[in-house]
């Protein structure tokens, strides 16, 4: 049984987000809205369902998906600072979903592994995710999904080339909180 669909305008005109005139026409502001609502089916599956947080399941995902990697290689793919990433790391391995190895000769190299408990819990949840994300995306249809798919394609790589360009100096501020000047 489907669930009803809340209506929504059949297009936006073009100019709202290209000329943006509230924090409503941003991209990136309906992005992160549209991750925060749809994501919490997916946080009550994890966190609820199996004892995991969205951060650890983006880990344990790349891991099953990339196999064994270094911790910094892990943290550019799940697009995380080292710490959360250190963070993240530790809790997949107490809970005995990875393993990670240190290296005898140099102990700074490191490699991150599932253990095979981690391998069957993403085999278990994937298929969850994956009918959550199918759920989701049923609300377009069938023509929409390329050009979405397109246009994500194109919005990543537009995004990449400015973040490897921006002359803005670096955020000195985490979470709100202004770190005091020298």
């Amino acid at each position: 049984m489907a669930e009803a669909v809340t209506p929504v305008p059949a297009a936006a005109p073009a100019s709202r987000m290209a000329q943006p005139h509230a924090l409503g026409d941003l991209l990136l502001y309906r992005l992160s809205r549209l991750v925060g609502t749809a994501g919490l089916p997916a946080v009550r599956l994890f966190q609820g369902g199996h004892g995991i947080t969205r951060r650890e399941w983006r880990m344990l995902a790349l891991l099953a998906e990339g196999g064994a990697m270094h911790p910094s290689v892990l943290a550019v793919q799940a697009q995380l600072d080292r710490a959360r990433t250190s963070r993240a790391i530790s809790a997949l391995v107490a809970k005995g979903w990875a393993q990670r190895t240190v290296h005898a000769s140099d102990q700074r190299y490191a490699r991150v592994e599932l253990t095979d408990t981690g391998r069957r819990l993403h085999a278990r949840l994937f298929p969850e995710i994956a009918a959550l994300n199918r759920q989701l995306l049923g609300a377009l249809p069938p023509e929409t999904l390329g050009a979405l798919d397109l246009a994500l394609q194109r919005l990543q790589a537009q995004a990449e080339h400015m973040a490897a360009t921006c002359a803005l100096p670096k955020a000195r501020s985490r979470r709100g909180r202004a770190r005091s000047s020298p």
